[in-house]
């Protein structure tokens, strides 16, 4: 009689249709990247296309209410965010989803730095060349410098916010529906600063159209060695700042594990990869490939220190 249940029938049949990644941000940003990158892989291992959907909106949250929401048969999945796992609950009064108790984590993708970046013209015209001269600005012209960013509760708007809380600047914040359509704005110069994931801002900052002013991570990127930290170009008011991204996969609750298992483990042989390692070590992504109860363990500690940058920071959601 067990074969006959429908997760029984789930786990034998898997995959006998397409499989559904929803991405929650526009096309273009590193959430879209990533989601890009292993789409093909899964497609190779399991004989069926994985299909990145983007459904862009509220910070990552409409994407994630979908995901959690759908059957649990293996056949829908969430390319989830530090935003949408991490920080959100922290940053909205009121989710259309609980991030823990509606999915089942199925493996950490990559881990990312956001890096801190200007229209390279304009950093140029306003004799800003590195964080102590931004925040010299920043202090002299309060509220005249804007600040993108891919969605409210995302860590490229949350590293901005705890950027203003620890030097005492204000930017104003402008959220797009995901990197994409921010940095299109951000490279015509009509914003003034984004602390953007780095892979989706690498090629801008390679072809000279985006200066980097630092990376938010607690150690440089192997991706731009030659670019100091936050911590290190801030000095003391800067001590400690520390707002990377991470990216990974999750499914709707009740999924059965078998299916987690088999993805987490597809996932794991791609990443690991050289071809796909150093494509992704190229862009500023690390990658991963934990396994569940690992990525679920990593998701419950970025609630608790997210929570705290929220609260200290002040930020709301705009």
């Amino acid at each position: 009689m067990a074969l006959g249940t429908p997760a029984a029938f789930a786990q034998g049949a898997w995959p006998n249709k397409p499989v559904r990644i929803v991405v929650p941000f526009a096309p273009g940003g590193t959430t879209d990247i990533l989601a890009r990158a292993v789409a093909p892989e899964l497609s190779r291992a399991f004989g069926q296309q994985f299909v990145v959907d983007n459904r862009a909106g509220a910070g990552g949250n409409v994407g994630a209410e979908i995901v959690a929401k759908a059957a649990p048969d293996g056949y829908t999945l969430l390319m989830g965010t530090v935003g949408t796992h991490g920080i959100n609950r922290a940053l909205y009064d009121k989710l259309p989803y609980d991030p823990i108790k509606d999915f089942v984590p199925v493996t950490l993708v990559a881990g990312v730095p956001n890096v801190m970046e200007m229209p390279a013209e304009k950093a140029r015209a306003m004799g800003i060349h590195t964080v102590a001269d931004f925040v010299r600005y920043a202090k002299a012209n309060p509220g005249k410098l804007n600040m993108a960013s891919s969605g409210n509760g995302t860590s490229i708007h949350m590293a901005g916010e705890l950027f203003k809380s620890m030097t005492g600047t204000y930017m104003v914040h402008f959220p797009y529906r995901g990197s994409g359509p921010a940095l299109l704005d951000l490279v015509a110069g009509n914003m003034d600063v984004m602390f953007d994931n780095l892979p989706s801002s690498m090629a801008q900052i390679r072809a000279g159209k985006l200066k980097a002013l630092a990376v938010t991570s607690s150690t440089r990127s192997a991706a731009l060695p030659d670019v100091p930290t936050v911590e290190e170009a801030g000095g003391p008011m800067l001590k400690g700042f520390e707002a990377s991204s991470w990216f990974g996969l999750l499914a709707p609750a009740g999924t059965p594990m078998d299916i987690a298992n088999r993805i987490q483990q597809e996932v794991a042989k791609s990443l690991g990869t050289a071809a796909i390692k150093e494509k992704m070590l190229a862009q500023g992504a690390i990658p991963s490939g934990n396994t569940p109860a690992e990525f679920a363990r990593l998701i419950e500690s970025e609630h608790r220190k997210w929570a705290e940058v929220v609260k200290v920071s002040g930020a709301k959601v705009d």
